[in-house]
């Protein structure tokens, strides 16, 4: 989870936001106090407050000149904005689904053995209409993310059954239809979230799956924030 959520809120938000409206999500522009303070509604040092909070946070980057300061808004921060701009689609447009944010981390090496076995693969190739890469690609949740993750128990995901292959007993798992989106907006529309019955991962991690290796489709490293859309199974 990125450190920046525990720093800001939203009186920065609003801040990181003028700041965007202003050209900063493109490159450099020049800010001042008294300018923004207005536009606020907010003292000098309280808007001066604001933007360091934000550089502290690492939303921004500054330079401090004689005559205001040049400011641009880092990946951070537009991946900052860009969750208020999904809670506003969700609010608006009356989307169905939920939407996940966090960070992408290692997995344990389980995922390549359960989805490689026969019984699992049989179905993910009839089901979801392709044979997935041997391997997921685990994502570490924001607190918010947390929280929402409990909405997807509304949706109707794609069953996976328990099997048997005369040694031990296989559980079920549930796929959900998902869209991995990166920080700079690259996106992979044909994967799925898979929750098994038998995982070590807690709460706040989920589980994706796809024909392809997403870290390589989408030049994901550990740490990297993504957003992942969760629909229901058609």
């Amino acid at each position: 989870m990125p450190a920046t959520s525990l720093v800001v809120g939203y009186d920065e938000l609003a801040a990181l936001k003028l700041l965007a409206l202003d050209g900063a999500l493109e490159s450099e522009v020049k800010v001042s106090c008294a300018d923004l303070a207005d536009r606020l509604d907010a003292s000098n040092q309280t808007a001066s407050r604001r933007l360091q909070r934000l550089d502290d946070a690492g939303l921004i980057t500054r330079e401090i000149v004689s005559n205001g300061q040049w400011i641009a808004i880092t990946d951070d921060g537009a991946w900052e904005l860009k969750r208020e701009y999904e809670d506003y689609r969700r609010i608006f447009e009356n989307l169905s689904g939920v939407d996940l944010s966090g960070t992408v981390t290692g997995g344990m090496g389980e995922g390549r053995h359960y989805i490689s076995l026969s019984g699992y693969m049989a179905q993910f190739t009839e089901r979801l209409g392709y044979e997935p890469f041997p391997g997921t690609l685990n994502i570490e949740l924001t607190t918010e993310s947390v929280r929402a993750r409990s909405a997807m128990e509304a949706l109707d995901p794609v069953p996976i059954d328990g099997w048997e292959d005369g040694d031990r007993t296989y559980g079920p798992a549930v796929c959900y239809p998902a869209t991995v989106e990166t920080a700079d907006g690259d996106s992979y529309e044909q994967a799925h979230v898979i929750a098994p019955e038998r995982t070590h991962h807690d709460e706040d991690q989920v589980e994706l799956i796809a024909p392809a290796k997403l870290r390589e489709e989408l030049g994901l490293d550990d740490d990297d924030h993504v957003t992942v859309h969760v629909e229901e199974a058609p």
